[in-house]
This record gives structure tokens, C-alpha cells and sequence, in this order.
């Protein structure tokens, strides 16, 4: 059946085999409006170190892509002849990974290069029932690996140290018409790797690009693939969806094609509510200025704020029928993160920072004796004040609550203790106002002090409340 499917492609104007026949269009970067300064000095140092020892070695991918619309690559991939063992005997800080496609991680100081060997076109690939390729580390020539790239504005090769971008589809054309266009035919090469469709809606959201219409034509009815990718692939291309700086537009377009099922549990909940009002539209927006100035994104932040509704709603339904605060909340993330973990595989220590961050906000409304003094000092203590403010502009918690929070971690000693008596006086005229039954109930059976038995009272008050995401 492969093999039949393969011979077609050969035969037909869009097959890859056809496309590796073509000589490729050559351009001077700097011509083309390339700045050898945005190039960062890892690639620039990985390339010219592989091809001192008689090797290829170009910049391929998004970073070219990036580059040639003078915008600036996140990262940058080099292409090379050389083989993973090759490539790892010649960088001392460098590692193989990976076995349906092994690459080299090259280390320069912080930057990391992946380093990928010129792929083969296969005919007797190893795939799964679905025609996704499960083994893929048979080595190639520069053409072949053009033909295997996704998408035309990928298939752009760049040589920093010559000042020389090559092209084997037209993909300088595709990117000065803004255009999205699938090399080969689009049917196979979304069964091939179903990650490819969610790439359409990130280039869309993010660049604005058209998609042709013979590559748009068969996503409608592939979209059900994304569910056969690896939980981990699935991670990554999530978060690179999530911090494209456009993160809201992609979440958009995912559900415009029917990629979105499956994805995150609240995805549809998400999208149903006006942009600019819910909680989560209003942590894109600041994940998105973020990245457009070039600041760091924290993942487990990410994706604390995209699973604190279904966090919050089960945190209230366990409330209401009588459960203690902050035992209610961790049960809630328990049952939040079980569901969540059986789609995407959120690392270990990410889902660790969302778990702290969560647990905090409770954290938050005690306000007096030692709590405060002991929260502040908490390593992840910005991120959960940051998530407080987040709450407080989506509504969710008072705007007192977070001026209160802001102006006691600037404060010194003196006026953090001014703070706390403040805290306190205002929480004694609400109890006075509400009546006898909530001071006994603060009274009872408490012998002693400090931030243990106050965190008592305050789940015995939280019970009281409909919503635990109010603040007393």
C-alpha cells in the first residue's frame, strides 16, 4: 500500500521524488534583506565549525524564515551532511537525542543549536496504520531533505559564513506573497506527521499567512490524526502555539480547522467567552506582551493559568458540599492534572510550579499574625502574587486584596507590621458586623498562635463562602 501511494507521488507533479529532481534557486542573504547581526553566534560558530572539517552546514527552518521577514528567530536549527556521531565528536558540549529522529543538541553557553543530518526520502518507511512515520534516521542529500520539509518557507537553506540562501520550492516567493504552501502532496505529508496541520494554524495566527488552498483542502478531514501524536510532541507544539506571541489568535484558528478536540479540556469553555473578559484570555494577553518584548515565559505559569478554571469550579463544587478549603483545592488539582495528564505530557517539574503556584492563592486572604512574613519569603512567591493580580483583573479576587499584597512585599519591617495590623483591624470589624456565631467559631478550641492555627480559621471561614476564590 506504500509503496503504491510512494509510486504515485513519483508520478504525480507534487510528489516529493519529482521535487528532489529540482536544481535550487540561489540568492546573497544580505540581497534579500538577511542581517548576518541577527544571527545568533552559536549557529553562526556550529556552522562554521562543521564545515572546517569538510562537512555542510546551513541554517534551515524557521530560523531562515524569520530571518528573510525580518523578524527575530526564537532559536536556530542547522542542517548538515555530517551524521549525529560526526556531528557529536566534533562539540564537546553536545548530545544525541531522540530515535524516530535523531538530532544533535549543540551547547554554546545557554544557546542551544539542534543540529539534524540531511534526511532520505523513504519508500519503505516505517508507519503506523494512520501513515504516520515511526522511524526516520536514514541519511540523504541536501535535495532530499528539502523535499521531506513541511512547508515551502521551511525548505529555505542559509549559509552565514558564504552569505548564501538557497531555494528548492520557491519558498522566497511563497514568503513575499505570504503564502502557506505544503511541498508535496498535502493528504500524505498531514499523515506522515499530523503535527504539520497545527503548524498551519500557528503560521496563520502568527504571520498572517494564507494557506493555498490544496494544502487547507484536507485538514477538515485529518484533523482526528493530532489525537494518534505522542502526549510529548503535543506538549511542545502547544507551548510553541501558546508563547508565538499571538497566543489567543492560534487558539482560534485550532478550532476554526477542528484541531482542537482533545487538546486542553477547556479549550471550547475558553473560546466560547469574549476575548478580553475571561480569566484566560486575559493571561494570553500578558503571556503575549511578554513575548513581543522579548521577556521570559515561565511553562508551568502557562499552563497554571490555562487550567485554573476547571482548578477553581471543582475547588467551589467540593466547598459547597462542605470540604475543608484547602484540602478541596488539592483535590481539585489532583483530579484537574490526572485528567489533563492523559493528553499532554506537562513535565513533571512544570506541573510541580503549577501545583505551588494553585496552592497559594489561599494562601493570599490570611493576612495576619505570621503568614504573610512566611509567603512572601516563598521561592515561587512572584509567580503566585503575579497570578493573584491576573485573578484580581479577571474579577475573581478584590482589587484591596492585591494592593494590600503589592504594597506589603515593597515594604519594610515596620510598615509590613502597619499592614498586618491594618489586616487586622479590618477583619475584626467584619466579623463584629457579622455577628456572634463567626466569632465563637473563630474562638473554638484554638490554644495557640502562628501561621498553623491561623491557616485553620481561615479554612473554617472559607467553608463559609460560596466561593473559595473570593477573598475574605
Amino acid at each position: 500500500m506504500i509503496r503504491k501511494l510512494i509510486d504515485k507521488l513519483i508520478n504525480g507533479r507534487k510528489g516529493p521524488r519529482a521535487a528532489v529532481r529540482r536544481k535550487p534557486k540561489q540568492y546573497r542573504a544580505s540581497e534579500l534583506g538577511v542581517r548576518i547581526d541577527n544571527v545568533s553566534q552559536g549557529a553562526l560558530r556550529t556552522c562554521e565549525t562543521l564545515q572546517k572539517a569538510g562537512h555542510q552546514a546551513w541554517i534551515v527552518g524557521g530560523g531562515v524564515r524569520d530571518l528573510l521577514l525580518d523578524l527575530k528567530p526564537k532559536d536556530f536549527d542547522v542542517a548538515t551532511d555530517a551524521t549525529p556521531d560526526e556531528v557529536r565528536a566534533l562539540f564537546r558540549r553536545s548530545r544525541i537525542i531522540g530515535r524516530r529522529f535523531q538530532i544533535v543538541h549543540v551547547m554554546h553557553g545557554r544557546e542551544q543549536i539542534e543540529v539534524s543530518t540531511f534526511r532520505a526520502i523513504q519508500e519503505d518507511a516505517e508507519t503506523d496504520e494512520h501513515g504516520r512515520v515511526l522511524r526516520d534516521n536514514v541519511w540523504g542529500t541536501q535535495a532530499e531533505d528539502a523535499a521531506r520539509r513541511d512547508f515551502t518557507i521551511n525548505a529555505l537553506y542559509y549559509d552565514p559564513v558564504a552569505d548564501l540562501v538557497l531555494d528548492y520550492h520557491d519558498g522566497v516567493r511563497d514568503l513575499k506573497a505570504r503564502t502557506l504552501r505544503m511541498i508535496g502532496d498535502p493528504t500524505t505529508r498531514f499523515r506522515e506527521d499530523p503535527v504539520r496541520m497545527l503548524r498551519v494554524a500557528r503560521f496563520v495566527a502568527k504571520l498572517g499567512f494564507k494557506v493555498e488552498p490544496a494544502t487547507k483542502k484536507p485538514i477538515a478531514g485529518l484533523a482526528p490524526l493530532v489525537r494518534n501524536v505522542p502526549s510529548a510532541r503535543l506538549f511542545d507544539e502547544m507551548l510553541k502555539l501558546l508563547t508565538s506571541g499571538h497566543a489567543m489568535a492560534c487558539l482560534h484558528e485550532l478550532r476554526r480547522e477542528g484541531l482542537h478536540h482533545g487538546m486542553l479540556p477547556m479549550l471550547d469553555v475558553i473560546l466560547e467567552q469574549p476575548d478580553g473578559e475571561s480569566f484566560v484570555s486575559i493571561a494570553l494577553a500578558r503571556t503575549d506582551e511578554r513575548v513581543r518584548s522579548d521577556r521570559t515565559i515561565s511553562p508551568g505559569f502557562l499552563f497554571a493559568t490555562l487550567l485554573w478554571e476547571p482548578v477553581a469550579a471543582r475547588w467551589r463544587e467540593r466547598v459547597a458540599r462542605g470540604e475543608p478549603a484547602i484540602p478541596a483545592l488539592s483535590d481539585a488539582i489532583d483530579s484537574v492534572i490526572d485528567e489533563q495528564g492523559n493528553r499532554l505530557a506537562i513535565t513533571r517539574r512544570f506541573l510541580a510550579d503549577m501545583r505551588e503556584i494553585w496552592m497559594m492563592q489561599p494562601r493570599f486572604e490570611r493576612r495576619t499574625g505570621r503568614s504573610p512574613w512566611g509567603l512572601v519569603e516563598h521561592l515561587r512567591f512572584r509567580a503566585g502574587y503575579d497570578f493573584l493580580l491576573l485573578r484580581g483583573q479577571a474579577g475573581e479576587v478584590p482589587d484591596e486584596l492585591c494592593r494590600w499584597w503589592t504594597d506589603f512585599q515593597g515594604a519594610d519591617a515596620g510598615q509590613r507590621e502597619a499592614l498586618i495590623a491594618q489586616a487586622q483591624a479590618a477583619r475584626a470589624g467584619a466579623g463584629a458586623g457579622a455577628g456572634g456565631a463567626r466569632k465563637r467559631r473563630r474562638r473554638s478550641g484554638r490554644k495557640g498562635r502562628g501561621e498553623g492555627g491561623e491557616g485553620r480559621a481561615e479554612i473554617g471561614e472559607a467553608r463559609d463562602q460560596s466561593d473559595p476564590g473570593q477573598a475574605a
